[in-house]
């Protein structure tokens, strides 16, 4: 029911993932994003666990192909999910399964996992990869332009609904996290909020407390000062 897109920067470290569907909030469930760690998509029927048991296994440094076998030999419903992983060495792991409905799939570069199901056909995801490994600049429009690619080549065989797309560089929780969750135009929605982001929201981000810097900067002047500038 959906198609996905996982990508590392192999210069900065930063992760993102990117998702679209026929199907109404697929960001609350489908991607999953840290910052160092891995980029993690769940779909076809998602199973919500995988991440929650899974990212800790990959922070702790486990390989991909590992982790993912262990969650589908430990799922009696494997047959029916589709799982793929990128972890912030670049490593890779795909896996759909054979109930899964068709068109369903995966295609890698480097640095790059496109998978999907209930497409329409294979072109969706190979016109992802390709679109993807073709641009440049940050990792939100890379990806953004991405999923376009792979929707004028059909996308989800049912129509569109959801979309979401999230981007993470050194911190366990993301830069940018942005959904769609019920729209007629969903990526169209989601390059907007894109945009809005830009605005102010990806300024003020810079200043919370992460990895690098335990209490950020809380001093209100300098952040409104970084804004003006912008």
């Amino acid at each position: 029911m959906t198609w996905s897109i996982l990508a590392r920067d192999p210069i900065t470290g930063t992760l993102g993932a990117a998702v679209a569907t026929r199907f109404f909030a697929v960001g609350a469930l489908a991607i999953h994003v840290e910052g160092g760690v891995a980029a993690l998509a769940t779909q076809a029927l998602i199973n919500p666990m995988y991440a929650v048991q899974g990212m800790p296994r990959l922070r702790a440094g486990e390989r991909p192909d590992d982790v993912a076998r262990s969650l589908l030999a430990g799922d009696a419903g494997s047959l029916h999910r589709q799982l793929h992983i990128l972890d912030g060495q670049g490593r890779m792991a795909a896996y759909t399964g054979a109930d899964c409905v068709g068109w369903c799939g995966s295609v890698r570069g480097i640095d790059v996992s496109v998978a999907g199901n209930m497409l329409a056909g294979p072109e969706v995801v190979e016109r992802t990869l390709t679109a993807f490994e073709a641009s440049g600049g940050p990792m939100a429009e890379r990806l953004l332009m991405a999923l376009e690619a792979g929707e004028a080549a059909g996308g989800d065989k049912r129509g569109k609904q959801s979309a979401a797309l999230k981007v993470a560089t050194r911190d366990p929780y993301p830069d940018l996290d942005i959904r769609a969750d019920d729209h007629p135009d969903p990526l169209r929605e989601l390059r907007r909020l894109y945009a809005v982001s830009q605005e102010r929201f990806a300024i003020f981000r810079r200043f919370l407390p992460g990895s690098d810097s335990p209490c950020g900067v809380f001093d209100r002047a300098v952040i409104e000062a970084a804004i003006a500038r912008q």
